[in-house]
């Protein structure tokens, strides 16, 4: 189990410039931590006035691995709706608009209902969690995240017996989502996970990064972020949430099934067809970098492992 190193963020959900640097661009993780642990304790004092719930024990989560630069993180990104180069989100995004943003809750709930973001994040336990994050392309990065368990967000809105999955849904915007004017993907983006997955303390929903509000780029204003799998899994910008007894359909594996499967764990074990993915290339170490081995499960085992005991991890990719 990771140690317990990590101090809580409140609830971000504005748009930030993308072209705006945060003091997280050049400023050392131990000293970005230290500086959040003296805002926490301030902010302590403040308690008469802070809503309930903004401040919470540090994540037993995070991982100690040396976290990314917030402008390495912003800069390096997959988010196909603007553009299929790496660097069109950063360079297009900030012509998206996330305020207003509101969550349509379908499917098998008993509180079905379209919720605004801003009454969901100030009730939900935010915390920051810093962890791996693993790109099917055989890339990782180490993220400092700000969000909420998405099991509790499932817990308000009361799962009814016999859902089985979770199903979610990208914004359809193309006149500010250029990507989404050309071919290639049916848009909008789906995902899904299953039930108990999504339940897993360890799957996020983000609203901000490095302290700082969810860029437009990674996502903004919330997305889902599940480290044990491949990045293409933590879908973005959500807009629509379904509980279902039947496995969702989902963007990737609709259109390269014998690529993209539904489940998606990292595994060393099981190449992608076009490329290894035993080892890995960490984002930010340069071009020509030493490349490292990559952990099953991300290296989340010990908190995920036991979920697919008895499946054949090959087969069900």
């Amino acid at each position: 189990m990771p140690p317990k190193t990590r101090q809580p963020n409140a609830p971000l959900i504005r748009s930030r410039k993308p072209d705006a640097l945060g003091w997280a661009d050049v400023t050392p993780k131990a000293q970005f931590l230290n500086r959040r642990q003296l805002m926490a304790a301030g902010a302590a004092g403040l308690g008469a006035i802070a809503a309930p719930g903004l401040l919470k024990a540090a994540s037993p989560y995070s991982t100690d691995a040396e976290a990314n630069t917030l402008k390495e993180i912003t800069s390096y990104n997959n988010f196909y709706e603007f553009g299929w180069d790496k660097g069109d989100p950063a360079a297009i995004a900030d012509q998206l608009t996330t305020d207003p943003w509101s969550i349509e809750i379908a499917g098998m709930v008993d509180k079905p209902g379209t919720y605004d973001i801003a009454d969901i994040t100030k009730t939900a336990p935010i915390e920051e969690r810093i962890y791996r994050f693993r790109c099917v392309e055989a890339w990782s990065m180490v993220i400092p995240w700000n969000g909420f368990q998405l099991s509790a967000l499932l817990d308000r809105v009361g799962v009814q017996s016999g859902a089985k999955y979770v199903a979610f849904q990208t914004l359809l915007r193309p006149d500010e989502m250029p990507g989404q004017r050309a071919g290639g993907i049916d848009w909008p983006y789906v995902e899904g996970l299953r039930l108990d997955e999504a339940m897993n303390p360890l799957t996020l929903l983000a609203t901000g990064i490095y302290g700082e509000p969810m860029p437009n780029q990674n996502g903004a204003p919330i997305r889902l972020v599940v480290p044990w799998k491949y990045g293409f899994k933590s879908i973005k910008s959500i807009v629509k949430i379904t509980l279902t007894d039947t496995q969702p359909p989902t963007t990737w594996n609709i259109l390269q099934p014998r690529e993209y499967g539904f489940y998606a764990n990292v595994n060393p074990t099981v190449d992608h067809p076009r490329w290894s993915q035993a080892t890995e290339r960490r984002i930010g170490g340069g071009l020509f970098g030493a490349r490292q081995e990559t952990f099953m499960f991300n290296g989340y085992g010990d908190e995920v492992a036991d979920m697919y005991a008895g499946m054949d991890l090959a087969k069900n990719y």
